[in-house]
């Protein structure tokens, strides 16, 4: 049986919809992460025995009719579609759906990701066209439902699956997480196999990089956060130190145009002892010299980890450092405060590690004060990069629930997004409005980016370092617009 895997076409004549992105959009920086999380339950399906297509149509800039007909050139008559979605595009992706069943209309069309695992119910009445949801990690949901469908079974056995009967939605229980993740097949595997590494860029890595997951969960409990709170849960379950470190090597002996890996761990050194493993393993088989990593990383991270991390080719730290306002951080369930966020800074300098840091306004206790505090940190800092976005609240979060229920919330889920595909904002708040939040990200960038001492800094940095300086040029042609417009 034939399945394929579709990351649906979106707005492609502005750009590429990141759709797997933590907040879905067309980036101003031509950001395009890899589909993971399609790809590894694809994975998982090839490994299966079944055959499998893969369309990443954002990828390739497809427009719905060109990527009907690359889905009809690439497959014969699939009995299953495996279809990504978003908040933004999730109206655009049920009305290609629609036309999915009206060209295969034998198919059975199954929807993943954040968006409908939050809003069953909503989004299978919605649309006809749609069979079936696969809530939450949907891996092995995937590989059961082929099977199940391939050998003309039941569907109430297949954990983790809604879908109708009838008139009548069923909810079957939950399957439980993936415990050994060891088991699920190399993401950098299926990637050599079906895609082009060169269609896809995050502009804080060296380019061409390649995206991995090395554990999946997350302990903190950021009220805003998507993923743990929707797809993978609190606990952080994670590969062996042996076989994170067998795929740098595979990636090291098959793609020999990759510069960087990027670790996408929503915190990949939650468990310290095992960063230290991982680091003095791919020190002992040479791999720091083949290439750079980095990862998100929180400000709770020690100054002796960092230094193991930068011997180990680590280039770069992503923290999530929101706001320098201590009552919003409470608010906002960060687990973190001002004084470990300025140690990191410090200590991750010290290290020699560069930081690309990531606030956020429109939190709970949020004014035109607490934001210019926060910029006047950022400038502070000093940080290597930095970037600068509106509180986003998706549905299944916390943070969706009480903009909901306090009416803060502008519009809907096309609203999410711009005309243009650019992230758009939601949030009216009693004393700042939607614009007020735009227009304060768009002069926090332009203050951050356009002072004499950063540009400077950014000319000495490629001066040392020529990838660092096509980096840096890169990413200022694709931020110029927003930089000096008035644009999130």
């Amino acid at each position: 049986m034939e399945i394929c895997f579709i990351n649906p076409p979106f707005k492609p004549e502005f750009g590429k919809f990141s759709r797997e992105s933590r907040s879905p959009a067309i980036g101003h920086s031509g950001v395009l992460y890899y589909p993971l999380w399609l790809i590894y339950a694809a994975a998982v399906v090839e490994k299966e025995g079944f055959e499998v297509t893969f369309v990443d149509a954002p990828a390739k800039r497809m427009d719905v009719d060109r990527c009907l007909d690359v889905i009809e050139e690439k497959s014969c008559e699939p009995k299953l579609f495996v279809l990504d979605t978003s908040t933004p595009s999730i109206n655009s992706d049920l009305n290609f759906a629609k036309l999915l069943k009206e060209k295969f209309n034998k198919s059975f069309i199954v929807l993943v990701g954040t968006h409908p695992t939050a809003t069953v119910e909503e989004t299978l009445n919605n649309s006809d066209a749609i069979d079936a949801i696969a809530r939450k990690e949907y891996d092995y949901i995937i590989r059961d439902l082929a099977i199940c469908l391939n050998q003309n079974g039941q569907l109430d056995y297949v954990k983790g699956l809604s879908y109708k009967n009838g008139g009548e939605i069923i909810h079957n229980l939950d399957r439980e997480l993936i415990e050994n993740l060891d088991d699920i097949p190399y993401a950098s595997k299926f990637i050599k196999k079906h895609l082009d590494i060169y269609d896809y860029s995050f502009p804080a890595a060296t380019f061409p990089a390649i995206q991995i997951f090395t554990g999946r969960g997350c302990p903190a409990r950021c009220n805003y956060c998507v993923y743990p709170q929707v797809m993978h849960g609190h606990i952080y379950r994670k590969r062996s130190v042996e076989n994170v470190v067998n795929e740098f090597q595979y990636i090291a002996d098959n793609f020999p145009d990759i510069k960087e890996i990027v670790i996408e761990d929503d915190t990949f050194t939650i468990d310290k002892k095992r960063v230290v493993d991982i680091c003095d393993l791919l020190i002992q088989k040479g791999l720091n010299k083949r290439f750079s990593w980095l990862c998100n990383a929180r400000v709770n991270l020690d100054y002796e980890t960092m230094k193991k991390m930068k011997a180990a080719g680590c280039r770069l730290l992503i923290p999530g450092i929101e706001s320098f306002n201590q009552t919003i951080l409470n608010n906002i369930r960060k687990g973190t405060n001002l004084e470990e966020i300025k140690t990191y800074i410090y200590n991750a300098k010290k290290a020699g590690l560069l930081v690309h840091a990531c606030y956020m306004v429109g939190n709970k206790g949020e004014t035109q004060e607490t934001m210019e505090k926060t910029l006047a940190a950022a400038l502070r800092f000093n940080t290597d990069t930095a970037q600068f976005f509106p509180l986003i609240p998706y549905p299944g979060t916390e943070v969706y629930f009480w903009a909901k229920e306090n009416n803060y919330i502008n519009g809907d889920y096309d609203k999410y997004c711009k005309p243009d595909g650019t992230i758009n904002c939601v949030l009216n708040l009693p004393n700042l409005s939607a614009d007020d939040l735009v227009d304060f990200c768009a002069y926090a960038r332009k203050k951050y980016y356009l002072r004499i001492e950063y540009i400077v800094y950014r000319l000495w940095m490629g001066l040392k370092n020529f990838e660092d300086l096509k980096r840096s040029v890169k990413a200022f042609v694709k931020l110029k617009e927003s930089i000096f417009k008035r644009k999130i």
